[in-house]
């Protein structure tokens, strides 16, 4: 590469920077953004009671006063900065503790090298065939991402799929696109995901889910779209692997891989942990489909694993704790950060600024035309996801307002369903605020601008998918 090229490169800052930079910019938003809020009331919606913006009830509030007594100010200053980080963490504090057991357990697993030795026996026995664990893999996630809305529940799996992908002459960032793009592809074409679609329909009053077969034919096609990118992509990179978008950092995995190669001979403690480890994984996938289980559930299920795999692995007591301690270590980073991208939207909330940004959006959609209305609400969507990257929050928050609009500029509403569905998993392949998307890629080892360098023709694509599917939403009959 000449200087000049090196001079003009960009430099993409770290994460933490990002995050920081995103609290300040909207700490400032508060002093600027009038303040205000929506009445709310509660429906039932997917099952579960849910608490929903009322439309037409927004109202102004004042930036500072006095209430009961007690003087108040939604103005963000620099000390509510500074404390943004602390009370993010904090209210991310269950999904931070289930990066922390879950990875804890898991180093504990690794520990006994029945899953690095059983590696090295898969890849042998499948040689040329190794490929197909990529389409099968990401089929599964995909499913369980249209299906049942899995999301963080596959963070475990980042850590479990980067030696097997190493292991098979991949790299580790075809074991991020499996584990992440799989579900996340399924996520942004829900079929019947009762955290977006059942949410979404439900709180416009939608019944029987009328466009399933919709939702059916973009599943396939986004799924099929995902599997055949990220298996081009892993074809190259085991062809050159100078294509690599994570050589550097994988140097010290192949090390490993070639030693986990070398031997491939389980042992009888090595298969019983690998017994322990596939039961496990089967009672997950089990408690997920048929008993609503979610974060709580899993990480009890990973510690019992370590804890078994452990005793089984032949580990001491002290070897189990140490390890479990390391496994803290690994992915505190990934922790933290979910923690602190949460404090953006503390700071939004705390000044208030997110239902005025909110009510000024659907004013200025009224009257446009229809399919150009739908491609501005999905775009809007998608920029409201930063604030709220939640697709049963964005949900609650938005269609309210935008499901009544897109009936009277005489669309489907389904058309609000399927934009808030889509637009909102969409944006969550980009965005700091996306707590799977950092995590995984804080356990892989993965910077923010490598991933958006490597994913943004795919993203691109998907979104002219999501207006398109958006569009015809809108314009099929209701």
């Amino acid at each position: 590469m000449s200087e000049g090229a090196r001079k003009f490169r960009l430099h993409l800052p770290h994460v933490y920077t990002i995050i920081f930079v995103l609290i300040a910019v909207f700490a400032v938003l508060t002093w600027i953004v009038p303040s205000g809020a929506f009445e709310r009331t509660e429906v039932e919606a997917g099952g579960s009671i849910r608490e929903v913006t009322v439309a037409g009830t927004y109202t102004p509030v004042d930036k500072s006063g006095v209430e009961d007594g007690e003087p108040f100010d939604l103005r963000q200053g620099i000390f509510e900065v500074l404390m943004a980080p602390t009370r993010g963490i904090q209210d991310a504090i269950d999904v931070i503790a289930f990066i922390f057991l879950v990875g804890g357990a898991i180093t504990v697993i690794n520990k006994t090298g029945a899953i690095e030795t059983g590696i090295g026996s898969i890849v042998k026995r499948l040689r040329n065939k190794d490929v197909l664990i990529i389409p099968i893999t990401m089929l599964l996630f995909s499913i369980g991402g249209t299906v049942i809305g899995m999301s963080e529940e596959t963070i475990p799996f980042f850590a479990i799929f980067v030696p097997i992908m190493i292991a098979a002459g991949f790299d580790s960032m075809t074991a991020f696109m499996i584990v992440f793009v799989g579900p996340q592809i399924g996520y942004t074409a829900s079929t019947m995901n009762p955290f977006s679609v059942l949410i979404a329909e439900g709180i416009i009053g939608i019944q029987g889910n009328p466009l399933l077969w919709l939702r059916v034919i973009s599943w396939i096609i986004l799924t099929s779209l995902a599997i055949v990118w990220v298996t081009r992509y892993a074809v190259r990179v085991k062809k050159n692997p100078a294509l690599s978008y994570t050589r550097e950092t994988d140097s010290v995995y192949h090390d490993a891989s070639s030693d986990a190669l070398a031997n491939t001979e389980l042992t009888g403690r090595q298969k019983g942990v690998l017994v322990i480890f596939v039961a496990g994984i089967a009672l997950i996938i089990w408690g997920l489909i048929s008993q609503g289980w979610y974060m709580d559930e899993i990480s009890g299920v990973f510690v019992a694993m370590g804890i078994l795999s452990g005793i089984v692995g032949g580990l001491s007591e002290s070897e189990i704790a140490e390890e479990f301690i390391k496994g803290f270590a690994d992915f505190a980073y990934a922790a933290m950060v979910v923690g602190m991208a949460r404090a953006i939207l503390i700071v939004a909330q705390d000044g208030m600024i997110i239902d005025t940004i909110l009510n000024a959006l659907a004013g200025s959609l009224a009257g446009v035309p229809g399919i150009i209305y739908t491609s501005i609400m999905y775009v809007i969507l998608g920029f409201l996801t930063i604030l709220v990257p939640s697709s049963s929050g964005l949900a609650s928050l938005t269609m309210p307002i935008i499901g009544p609009l897109t009936e009277l500029m005489g669309l489907n509403p389904e058309a609000a369903v399927t934009a808030v569905t889509m637009a909102e998993s969409t944006m969550c392949f980009l965005i700091p605020t996306n707590a799977v998307l950092i995590a995984g890629l804080g356990i892989c080892k993965i910077s923010l601008g490598t991933w958006w360098k490597a994913v943004w023709k795919f993203f691109a694509l998907v979104v002219i998918a999501g207006l398109v599917f958006t569009a015809i939403s809108g314009l099929i009959p209701a």
